[in-house]
């Protein structure tokens, strides 16, 4: 999956044991901010029925391949157009020259592999999950030969070393349905989409003033196919100048997470939030009290790469020096009912 900040890669293992120890395997889970899909991905893998939620075109698109679209219907027509898509020489236009040329995400003569793949997947007028699939497996293939720090807010001064391999499209790793019903990707706001029915709701809300739109806004370009206009050295989307997201906003955050989590209609909720966020570890235990019990666990955790390296501007240019390497993600786990709790989640339960 791609590179992406706040990713959950590294604490799969406690979300999944947290959800596993208090919800079996076929219930319903809703994703409310679904990201890279990586948590719904591991979800439908273990069984349970998932309702992923993003309101970015490529985290949608990530969710209907990984969450949504089924292995079993899917994957033996997509690795044919996969291989279809991989001996398509290189047609360079728009993208490649606001993206490889303009700035310098992506090496030209990949960039121009992009466009041709890109064009041709719009050509097929695809179902949409198969279309979903094949524009992951171009996602994919595309961040694996940037030339970033993992954020698209810069671009390396010079050629990432992967930025000069060839592009190569892989087919995604998709899940077989589970038993209990098919799963669905939504592209929302998450305070429409925590009205929907689950068992269960998991949330990882934005947690400081960092957009993902500002800093994937190239996926996201890549995704709608729209040529916007750009603006500046990194040459975003002007959108990213209108389309704010109030859990981005110091002010703005704590209104729209009460409010969401308000409309949640699930008994059992987890929240993951990270120490660095704009709210408090006290500020989210007042926020969940409506729920009677409630567990905190608190996981010390590597920053995402751009942390270790420094702060660089949009030319590449180191201009920063590295801050701290670590921090706090905590799960908040918050229920109607008494649980009967994993040891971890057991152990510090939150004050009365």
């Amino acid at each position: 999956m791609i590179k992406y900040i706040g990713s959950k890669r590294a604490l799969l293992p406690q979300i999944l044991a947290a959800i596993a120890g208090v919800l079996p395997a076929g219930h319903t889970v809703l994703d409310l901010f679904s990201g890279t899909a990586r948590v719904g991905h591991a979800l439908k893998g273990a069984g349970y029925r998932v309702l992923a939620n993003d309101h970015n075109a490529y985290a949608h698109t990530l969710a209907t391949c990984y969450v949504q679209a089924d292995a079993e219907r899917w994957a033996t027509p997509a690795r044919r157009l996969i291989d279809e898509l991989n001996r398509l020489p290189g047609a360079a236009g728009w993208f490649t020259e606001t993206y490889c040329i303009e700035s310098r995400y992506l090496h030209p003569n990949n960039g121009a592999r992009i466009e041709a793949i890109r064009h041709a997947i719009a050509a097929l007028a695809a179902e949409p999950e198969l279309e979903a699939v094949l524009l992951t497996a171009l996602l994919e293939a595309a961040d694996r030969v940037d030339s970033t720090a993992g954020l698209q807010m810069a671009y390396m001064k010079q050629w990432a070393p992967r930025a000069l391999r060839p592009l190569e499209l892989r087919l995604p790793a998709l899940q077989p349905r589970p038993a209990t019903g098919p799963c669905r990707a939504s592209c929302a706001d998450a305070e429409d989409a925590a009205g929907l029915e689950a068992d269960l709701a998991y949330l990882d809300p934005p947690y400081n003033q960092h957009s993902y739109l500002r800093n994937y806004h190239v996926w996201e370009t890549l995704v709608r196919w729209d040529a916007p206009e750009t603006y500046g050295v990194a040459r975003k989307r002007a959108d990213c100048r209108t389309r704010i997201s109030a859990f981005n906003s110091k002010p703005g955050i704590a209104p729209a997470l009460a409010r969401t989590i308000a409309r949640l209609q699930a008994p059992i909720l987890l929240v993951s939030f990270n120490d660095e966020g704009f709210i408090s570890r006290t500020a989210l235990e007042a926020m969940l009290a409506h729920k009677p019990h409630l567990h905190v666990l608190e996981i010390p955790y590597n920053r995402y790469v751009g942390a270790k390296i420094g702060i660089h501007n949009p030319k590449g240019e180191k201009v920063g020096t590295v801050g701290r390497l670590t921090n706090v993600e905590y799960l908040f786990l918050a229920s109607d009912m008494p649980l009967r709790l994993p040891e971890a989640l057991a152990a510090e339960p939150a004050p009365a």
